[in-house]
């Protein structure tokens, strides 16, 4: 019964819906004046748009939409045409983002997200918002043309339609101040329920929907003006806390009123987005929801997780995280249509195996096919769970490896001699181990780069980072190469019936594989030029040294490294493979193989290549920047001297997120 334990002790507000209204703190209508009860209905529209915006943003519908009285009760505004109809599109579509974010479990904050702690979520009713909005849409479009056309009297319309309010110097104003509110509405509903679809069947129309969305953002935006200029000026808010276009406070709410709903918990303090940060979360929103209507729905693996990896660079809220995991993982299958066995037989460039009974049933397929679906699901979630739960999951992937191997061993041996049937049994084997490794240091590298994105790293700890990371990025290539030789030679059986377009998309296929193999060599000597560069400056220069205030080296080092070290990624790396490697490197050694020089002379041949590819020219940029900063400021430590008392260096993120460029001062 303590106030800062239980959220429903403390006497603030109302008690009950039923004292709120008694106490006219929503009235229907909410003025007899219909000038001010049109003002006041645009209100509580803008301000359910940042509650709705604020509850996208982690907090809990009982203390954001629902603090709206008239959609706790809405049969009190069934004879509200506008506002019982905004608020029965408004229900409908919170109940299906509910819906998609607890099929993906994406949700934060201990679940609160999707919790509705009882509330009237659903209605019989509520299938047929959509007819009933369009009613009041076409009717508020129909007073719209009346006023373009000058034929408003003074109470009614020529089409014998009665206005929106009293006032026809203001009628047009208001009629596109609510027809831009209720057509977002209508096409954000449209977006949700379209990418609901499955298979992604209605990828194209959500799209359509999303950009007439946009449009009609940026006319709520446009009707700011106009509606701050008729409200009473009394009554505004201030700028830092306004929640409606107009500045003005609304009715019909209290934020108070479910707090005995919400569970036994300290209260938390919400502050709703303001009307103008709503604006840019619903715009973001709906560009991040662009970008998945845009999946080509591609089966290939490589092609799914790099599109994760670019969109996760855009920082995408909760509510697009989940649309996208439910579109990739539906039922079991990829985009609900593709068997994740089928998956992997592409990923291995096996078509001949699509299909098979016996490959889809095999132990280590089934097994892959559903690390693939953790992996595809955790890639959705936000930054944070993503490195955590990457990290665990790599024991799975080497596990696998490992039984994969002893398997390989225990049924083939070393002998050379063998059956058709068992030299193609073997080779599919292979393949698979082959593949999962790559996998697994796939998985590696994301878990290290995401540490950069979350400030996990220290600048005393990035010498020990990229000495890991480009040992990562090694293997990782090393089993991409070997996977791809491994394609060649089952593809140089096929195409001897091929006709010269087949030949010519195999060797396109081909060329892509090599571009990806050098993009990592990049990485390779990106990070090997920057651990060995870092470890000169601490040992010639005795700066970036750990402080051993609280802890070792070696234990910063298991810090980081542990679950790699646990599932053995790679083998036989120890924090003593650092130390050695780290205290062999010098500046003569730095200078002579000058690892960013030759990054340079890599980036021309690679931007031919991706010279379809707008994102990954971008990334060529980035790293053809950080190479020549770096090249620049090495020559510079050089000719100075890293012993030099004067020398300042300090590692600034300005030109890519993961890879650091070195500033080099003289005090």
């Amino acid at each position: 019964m303590d106030p800062k334990m239980d959220s429903g002790i403390e006497r603030s507000g109302y008690y009950s819906i039923e004292e709120a209204i008694e106490d006219g703190i929503a009235p229907v209508p909410l003025s007899l004046d219909r000038t001010l009860d049109i003002q006041r209905t645009l209100d509580v529209i803008d301000h359910l748009f940042s509650c709705e915006a604020t509850w996208h943003k982690g907090h809990t519908l009982a203390q954001t939409v629902f603090t709206c009285i008239y959609l706790m009760k809405m049969e009190r505004i069934s004879s509200h045409a506008v506002l019982n109809s905004f608020c029965r599109i408004l229900r409908a579509t919170c109940n299906a983002v509910v819906a998609v974010v607890s099929t993906a479990r994406t949700h934060e904050e201990e679940d609160l997200f999707t919790m509705s702690f009882g509330l009237p979520l659903k209605d019989e009713g509520d299938d047929k918002c959509l007819s009933v909005l369009n009613s009041v849409e076409e009717t508020v479009s129909r007073q719209l043309r009346a006023c373009k056309s000058h034929a408003l009297s003074k109470r009614k319309t020529l089409e014998g339609l009665e206005s929106l309010q009293d006032n026809p110097d203001v009628e047009e104003g208001y009629c596109r101040a609510l027809l831009c509110r209720l057509r977002f509405r209508k096409h954000f509903h449209h977006v949700v329920t379209c990418l609901r679809r499955p298979h992604g069947r209605g990828l194209d129309l959500a799209r359509k929907h999303v950009a007439s969305c946009l449009s009609e953002l940026s006319l709520m935006l446009k009707s700011q003006e106009f509606l701050k200029s008729q409200s009473n000026i009394t009554l505004q808010q201030g700028d830092e806390s306004c929640t409606t276009a107009s500045g003005c406070r609304p009715f019909g709410f209290d934020v108070s009123l479910n707090s005995r709903l919400m569970s036994a918990a300290p209260p938390r303090a919400v502050k709703i987005l303001t009307w103008s940060d709503a604006l840019g979360y619903f715009e973001k929103l709906l560009r991040d929801l662009d970008v998945i209507c845009s999946l080509s729905l591609d089966p290939v693996l490589e092609n799914v997780l790099h599109f994760i990896a670019q969109f996760q660079k855009s920082v995408p809220d909760l509510v697009p995280r989940a649309f996208l995991q439910t579109l990739l993982v539906q039922d079991g299958k990829l985009y609900g249509r593709d068997l994740f066995c089928d998956v992997i037989s592409r990923a291995l460039s096996l078509p001949d195996i699509i299909g098979d009974k016996e490959f889809q049933m095999n132990e280590f397929v089934v097994q892959l096919g559903q690390l693939v679906i953790n992996l595809l699901k955790i890639l959705c979630t936000n930054t944070a769970w993503q490195r955590r739960k990457l990290g665990k999951s790599l024991q799975d992937w080497s596990t696998i490896s490992i039984q994969l191997e002893l398997a390989l061993k225990r049924e083939f041996g070393e002998t050379r001699n063998v059956l058709d049937h068992e030299n193609m049994c073997m080779r599919v084997s292979k393949q698979l181990l082959v593949w999962t490794q790559e996998q697994t240091y796939w998985v590696a590298s994301r878990f290290l780069i995401l540490g950069f994105e979350l400030d996990l790293y220290s600048p005393s700890e990035y010498c020990m980072v990229y000495w890991y990371m480009h040992v990562v990025f090694i293997k990782l290539i090393e089993k991409m190469q070997l996977r791809i030789l491994a394609s060649n030679e089952n593809g140089s059986a096929r195409r001897k019936g091929k006709k010269k377009k087949d030949h010519s998309k195999d060797s396109a296929r081909d060329a892509a594989f090599s571009s990806s193999c050098l993009l990592l060599q990049c990485y390779v000597l990106l990070s090997e030029g920057l651990s060995m560069l870092l470890a000169v400056l601490r040992n010639e220069g005795k700066s970036f040294l750990l402080p051993t205030i609280f802890n070792t080296e070696q234990e910063r080092f298991l810090q980081h490294f542990d679950l790699l070290q646990k599932a053995r990624i790679p083998e036989h790396i120890t924090y003593y493979s650092f130390k050695e490697s780290a205290a062999q490197a010098h500046m003569a050694d730095v200078m002579k193989y000058n690892f960013f020089k030759e990054i340079q002379k890599i980036i021309p041949s690679l931007k031919g290549s991706f010279a379809s590819e707008p994102e990954k020219l971008a990334e060529l940029r980035q790293i053809e920047q950080v190479a020549e900063h770096n090249r620049i400021a090495l020559n510079i430590i050089n000719s100075v001297g890293v012993g030099d008392p004067s020398l300042r260096v300090s590692f600034e993120f300005t030109h890519h997120p993961h890879f650091a460029v070195a500033v080099v001062k003289r005090s």
